[in-house]
């Protein structure tokens, strides 16, 4: 039995679906089941629980051969992820994947980038078999500005030229469901990345393509980027971490590309142009014609 947590996520329920596509046995660790039972279908088995709450972690990890541990950004990531390590160690489990980040680095000022650092450092002293996966930049990150380029033609960022080494949450996936079910991981830290490093001008660009209409990106200061956030909603906290990992991504923090998933699926990762192609409703103007 394989338990993911974050199952819900936009990375855990691509692990799902890869791992049930193999014939796995799944236990998904979920909050809402409504919600799960929508994302995920009415086959995944769930355990319904909150890493806040340790016995419910502790009963979904009954009987596990392996476990996928993610959660949600927050500030209380690094004691619930360490604890349902011990937790899992206590119950047995032989192989903790953990979904960690490109950029993941004790002490980094991105702060989820820390957290990340953290929680790798606690695994890889757990006792048990441990592999990392250091994802790169979701593709599925830009999504929250569909609407607005859609309304618009405009893709807002402080991203200026970066490039970043964007991946597919499926192919995250993929390459996560491979090392859950095949021998030989243990010990190993691996780089998941798209088959290349591109700027917003690129996905700009590629959006156009998809969809049919011109999209222009817009480098906005972070100041700007700060206030609109705050504007939109979102806590302080988030926006301001934000920001400065966009600082960072100015600084080649993602850039790095690596052949992980094409050695662990056995085909190369999707690239963004795809991945616009598959989402240009999303993106295309009420309008706009989008031919699939």
């Amino acid at each position: 039995m394989i338990v993911v947590t974050g199952a819900t996520g936009n990375a855990g329920s691509e692990v799902v679906r890869a791992l049930t596509a193999r014939g796995g046995r799944v236990r998904a660790f979920v909050r809402d089941p409504g919600k799960a039972r929508h994302k995920l279908g009415e086959n995944v088995k769930l355990a319904v629980g909150d890493f806040a709450d340790p016995l419910s972690v502790r009963a979904a990890l009954e009987g596990a051969d392996a476990l996928l541990l993610s959660c949600a950004d927050d500030p209380r990531r690094v004691g619930w992820e360490m604890a349902a390590i011990d937790t899992a160690v206590a119950a047995g489990v032989r192989r903790i994947v953990k979904l960690s980040a490109a950029t993941a680095e004790p002490g980094s000022p991105v702060a989820f980038w820390d957290w990340h650092g953290q929680v790798e450092g606690h695994l890889r002293a757990c006792g048990a078999g441990w592999v990392i996966l250091r994802s790169g930049w979701y593709m599925s990150n830009l999504l929250a500005a569909a609407s607005r380029v859609a309304a618009e033609g405009r893709l807002y960022a402080p991203a200026g030229e970066a490039r970043i080494a964007m991946i597919d949450p499926r192919d995250v996936g993929e390459a996560a469901a491979a090392v859950l079910t095949s021998p030989g991981h243990e010990g190993q830290t691996y780089l998941l990345t798209g088959p290349r490093a591109i700027t917003y001008a690129e996905v700009a660009a590629a959006l156009s393509a998809a969809t049919g209409s011109r999209v222009e990106f817009v480098d906005v200061p972070g100041d700007a980027a700060y206030q609109a956030m705050i504007h939109d909603g979102m806590p302080g906290f988030v926006a301001e971490q934000i920001v400065a990992m966009f600082g960072r991504l100015r600084q080649g923090a993602a850039a790095q590309v690596s052949p992980a998933v094409e050695m662990l699926t056995g085909r190369a990762p999707r690239d963004f142009a795809s991945f616009a192609v598959d989402h240009a409703p999303l993106f295309a103007p009420a309008s706009a014609t989008v031919s699939r």
